[in-house]
């Protein structure tokens, strides 16, 4: 969610700063905006890389408490008050960058070299979980402390060991 979140935040600022930009005809902030996006391209790639995701979400993974039963709290409810600085930064970088539209192309390389550097980390968790036969779920917590996790049976110990694991849903 997080990594879509980021991803349509940077979409959105990138969209309204072609359009102010345009209807001011300033093609220096277009020039300027472009090549911050190819670096936040590039910097997001090569942090996003498996080995660097699954280095950024081993001590979450690590610390992760084991609980037998699944919690209780709705993952949406957890998702929002975990991303709400996000939404906000995209909202406050949009509204400024309807009058500043420099605001706005910083706030979308922001945003896509974030996207792009969180993308991996759902797979690295997921590798985890399909290893070890266990599921991992997001405490509630604020968003400016690191995330924790909670650790429950996943019921996969039942799995033939030799067959391959199932694709996480919308991967081929």
């Amino acid at each position: 969610m997080t990594v879509l979140l980021s991803a349509g935040a940077a979409t959105a600022l990138a969209a309204v700063t072609v359009i102010t930009v345009d209807e001011a005809g300033d093609t220096t902030t277009l020039i300027v905006a472009g090549a911050w996006w190819s670096i936040a391209l590039v910097g997001g790639t090569v942090l996003g890389r498996a080995s660097r995701a699954a280095d950024a979400v081993r001590e979450a993974l690590a610390q992760a408490r084991t609980t037998p039963t699944l919690p209780t709290d709705n993952p949406g409810r957890v998702a929002i008050a975990r991303l709400w600085p996000l939404i906000a930064f995209a909202l406050v970088a949009g509204g400024f960058g309807l009058l500043f539209p420099e605001v706005a192309a910083i706030g979308a390389g922001y945003a896509l070299g974030a996207a792009l550097a969180w993308r991996g980390r759902e797979a690295a968790v997921y590798a985890i979980e399909e290893r070890d036969g266990v599921r991992f779920y997001v405490e509630p917590g604020s968003s400016f402390e690191p995330v924790r996790l909670v650790r429950t049976p996943g019921l996969g110990r039942d799995r033939d060991p030799t067959a391959s694991p199932p694709l996480p849903p919308g991967r081929a």
